[in-house]
């Protein structure tokens, strides 16, 4: 099975199909695989630009959102990163296009994210350090990291 290039959609671009595979896929995950109901939908979606990759069939092999920090200058998030397909490096692909968008695009000058504990990795990967001590979401173990992206 093949997939499509990233694609980048700011929420009021997405066709219903594709934010019905963003949030299948963010539920697959998040929710049925981890075992963890909590809620995924919390408002910051509509303001975000939605990274996915699509297999052949449409549905969403892996995605991410991207947004403006509001209470930091110049500070973007990224976060609901989702993977249904792992091993062939979808995810360090679309990490890595949110980090580029978010500093050409969005001219952020760092990215913050809230990272479950054993993907702390692959964050590192893409320049992002670990700001904080361990704490639970949704009884989850997550650290808060950073990547400046100015000097």
């Amino acid at each position: 099975m093949g997939f499509s290039d990233i694609i980048i959609k700011h929420f009021n671009e997405l066709s219903n199909d594709e934010l019905y595979e963003i949030l299948r896929a963010r539920s697959e995950v998040f929710v049925v695989e981890q075992n963890c109901p909590y809620q995924d939908i919390d408002g910051k979606d509509k303001y975000s630009h939605h990274f996915f990759i699509k297999r052949d069939d449409g549905s969403v092999a892996a995605c991410l959102r991207v947004f403006m920090k509001g209470d930091e200058v110049n500070t973007a998030q990224i976060g609901r990163v989702v993977t249904t397909e792992r091993g062939c490096g979808l995810g360090g692909r679309i990490l890595h296009a949110g980090t580029v968008f978010a500093r050409d695009v969005l001219n952020a000058d760092g990215i913050y994210l809230e990272a479950q504990c054993y993907a702390i990795g692959y964050y590192a990967k893409e320049g992002f350090e670990v700001i904080s001590d361990e704490f639970l979401e949704d009884g989850i173990p997550h650290v808060k990291m950073y990547v400046r992206l100015k000097k």
